[in-house]
């Protein structure tokens, strides 16, 4: 009896040491596979990671592993996979009472939607994330989450164009950091002096930008891609005082920092000032060359946000050894969803209606306004200016021959085919081919200038020049109708696409056929389609 007493004693002295051993050492593996794996090889941390949820045991453990593999697939650029795991985190915490890992998964899925667009998503998590933090016993960690946090509330404001409300957050997010040691804290607060920077570049204030901008780089000691929205802000600053030297140095190495990171946002605001910076200085190829890659940042971060928009809770699969989700929950996330897949479908077909009765408003304009030119011509064709005379006429003049007024210059069969081959013309899109002109459209046609001349000036109501700059501006008014991406394009991108040679001319034209300005037009139709409305904003 004494001796099985000694053996279960031993035991049990033994089995506190070796249970605490095991939990530290499962935390020990989740810090080194995050801090040292991570940026060397991430497969190699994925199996790692999945091997810490396989051997865990508690829920607290099975969150940190998940929260793990999360940060990998961030790492790697994969969104999706990395809401998946993080809303998989987020479905434990029930079964937690640690509010320091509460808050960090609530902050993890706030800037994970932030980043792809989500906003009131992103916002719903920060504010749960925020009651959380203050229940951490860690001044240090409990300062540095609500300073993050913080940071997301600002974040939410700006992208709603709310600047002067962004800023009260950020200072709180600076007065949270203070708090800890400041060195350890370089990072974050560069972070949100450079967000003050660019709140104060949109309110226009950008001596007290660049002074944030400044303050904010002192801070930091190596490249990130906070450092390249520092330069790109500076260099935003510089375009706007015409400093085109020091623009080109600060966008320069905002550029380097933006081509070898993995933030389409980042790449967007820069590639979008280095084209104002070309543009600035006359360079239009190299200004062409930087909307194209404009262009594809906007369109990949566009179609990330595609892709990750239709994730909710019911949608993201649970991992292969979480699914201890109740059949109760599973029935109220299909009605969730079914209700979510309705809403949708119910705003598209209104927004289709929309974008139906405004296009027809449209139509009804550019022929209103063709009817009132051709009332012009009719008008005028008496007077003595020769801006709107026939072709047969100038040639009556110029010949001195014996036709009569209005006789037909050609055949009716001849006619008849031009007529055909301008409504194919029209059918295509070669009137956005930035050589048009005249006598390149006779030579694809097969015919003369005269000829054409005449059959557009009798049929179209127009001469050449209206004819063609009606066909381009009728096109971009589709382009905005139909695809929203147009709608975040520049105008000298938009001027581009349909074959303008500069912005200025093709605002004008497109002023004297719709009568809207272009951003008018398209700040009209970003109203009428409000509920879908999603974008980054970028240095004007």
């Amino acid at each position: 009896m004494f001796r099985s007493l000694l053996k279960f004693l031993f035991l049990l002295i033994t089995a506190v040491p070796v249970l605490a051993q095991k939990k530290y050492s499962f935390d020990q593996i989740c810090e080194r596979t995050s801090v040292h794996v991570i940026p060397k090889d991430i497969p190699k941390a994925l199996k790692k990671a999945d091997s810490l949820y396989m051997s865990a045991h508690e829920p607290l453990e099975k969150v940190k592993s998940l929260i793990l593999v999360a940060e990998l697939h961030h790492f790697a650029g994969e969104f999706k996979k990395s809401l998946c795991y993080g809303e998989n985190a987020y479905s434990l915490l029930n079964q937690i009472k640690d509010a320091e890992w509460i808050t960090r998964v609530n902050g993890f899925l706030a800037k994970e939607y932030r980043l792809v667009g989500l906003y009131e998503r992103s916002k719903k998590y920060t504010l749960l994330g925020l009651k959380s933090a203050g229940q951490i016993n860690d001044p240090g960690k409990r300062s540095e989450a609500a300073g993050l946090l913080n940071q997301e509330l600002a974040y939410y404001e700006m992208e709603l164009g709310n600047f002067p409300n962004a800023i009260p957050y950020i200072e709180r997010s600076l007065r949270e950091f203070e708090k800890n040691d400041p060195e350890y804290n370089d990072r974050p607060a560069a972070a949100s002096h450079q967000m003050l920077g660019y709140v104060y570049f949109r309110l226009e204030n950008y001596d007290l930008s660049e002074a944030y901008y400044h303050k904010a780089e002192s801070l930091l000691k190596e490249d990130c891609c906070i450092l390249g929205l520092i330069y790109n802000g500076l260099g935003g600053i510089r375009l706007k005082q015409k400093n085109w030297k020091e623009a080109e140095v600060y966008l320069k190495k905002a550029e380097k920092i933006a081509d070898s990171s993995r933030s389409l946002k980042l790449k967007k605001a820069v590639y979008s000032n280095i084209n104002d910076y070309y543009e600035g200085i006359g360079d239009n190829f190299k200004a062409s060359l930087y909307a194209v890659k404009y262009v594809r940042a906007y369109e990949d971060m566009d179609a990330r946000s595609r892709e990750i928009t239709g994730i909710t809770e019911n949608v993201l699969k649970p991992h292969k050894k979480s699914a201890h989700i109740s059949v109760i929950k599973n029935t109220a996330i299909i009605v969730l969803l079914t209700s979510l897949v309705g809403i949708i479908i119910f705003f598209r077909i209104k927004q289709k209606k929309q974008r139906s009765k405004l296009r027809n408003i449209i139509r009804s304009q550019i022929q209103l306004i063709a009817s009132q030119d051709e009332a012009l011509q009719v008008k005028s064709s008496g007077g003595l200016e020769f801006s709107n005379i026939s072709v047969e006429e100038v040639d009556d003049k110029d010949n001195g021959g014996n036709k009569k007024k209005n006789e037909p210059l050609m055949t009716q069969e001849t006619e008849t085919k031009l007529l055909e081959l301008l409504e194919d013309f029209e059918k295509g899109e070669l009137y956005n081919n930035k050589n048009m002109s005249l006598s390149f459209l006779a030579a694809e046609l097969n015919t003369n200038t005269k000829y054409l001349s005449y059959v557009i000036n009798q049929h179209k109501n127009a001469d050449f020049k209206t004819y063609v700059n009606r066909l381009r501006i009728n096109y971009i008014v589709d382009k905005l109708i139909n695809d929203d991406r147009y709608r975040q394009y520049k105008i000298s991108i938009l001027a581009d696409e349909c074959g303008f040679s500069s912005h200025s001319k093709f605002a004008s034209v497109f002023k004297a056929v719709t009568d809207f300005s272009p951003s008018a037009y398209i700040k009209h139709l970003d109203a009428e389609a409000q509920p879908d409305n999603t974008h980054f904003r970028e240095n004007n």
